[in-house]
């Protein structure tokens, strides 16, 4: 019976976290201020740009912080896997579009750590305005002002302790604080 508690509340953690990132990635101020567009790809855009600042604080985490974020990319893969299928996607074509989503994360996330890497706004802001905008327009006003929202999540995170993240409590700074001007 004790196990059967304590494997509940560890199983509960993974879901809550994966619920504050997708919490955070829905707040309406980067739809209707920042421009991300309010479409499937533009959320699953937010939602992967959210995961990955998170990915990125957890990677350098001993275990059992590892094993927890693949727990989390695991739920996120899970319900993109959900979303494709409850979009109308074929059992036959989910694999392959999943496929595809996961080389689209990985990709962005691989372009924001080099722009983390270099300290570098204007680099950030173009792997924004590709991976989160959709968009070439340089002169996009969502990407600088997503691009210093998202230096700042990322100082953020690397703020908080190991064991609060193990407990399952995130936080974000307020995206308003960034809107472009």
């Amino acid at each position: 019976m004790v196990l059967g508690l304590f494997k509940q509340r560890r199983d509960r953690i993974p879901y809550g976290l994966y619920g504050q990132i997708v919490d955070q990635a829905r707040k309406p101020v980067f739809y209707s201020d920042f421009g991300v567009e309010d479409t499937v790809d533009g959320r699953f855009n937010a939602i992967a740009l959210h995961a990955s600042l998170v990915f990125r604080r957890m990677r350098i985490m001993p275990e059992p912080g590892l094993a927890l974020m693949q727990e989390i990319f695991d739920i996120f893969m899970g319900d993109m896997d959900q979303a494709l299928r409850e979009m109308g996607v074929g059992d036959l074509s989910v694999p392959k579009k999943m496929k595809l989503v996961a080389e689209v994360f990985y990709g962005a996330a691989k372009a924001y750590d080099h722009a983390f890497e270099e300290g570098d706004d204007r680099l950030l802001a173009d792997a924004l305005l590709r991976n989160v905008f959709g968009a070439d327009d340089p002169g996009h006003k969502g990407a600088p002002a997503l691009a210093r929202y998202v230096f700042a999540t990322e100082l953020h995170l690397s703020g908080l302790s190991d064991d609060r993240i193990l407990e399952g409590r995130l936080e974000f700074p307020e995206p308003a604080r960034f809107r472009p001007t």
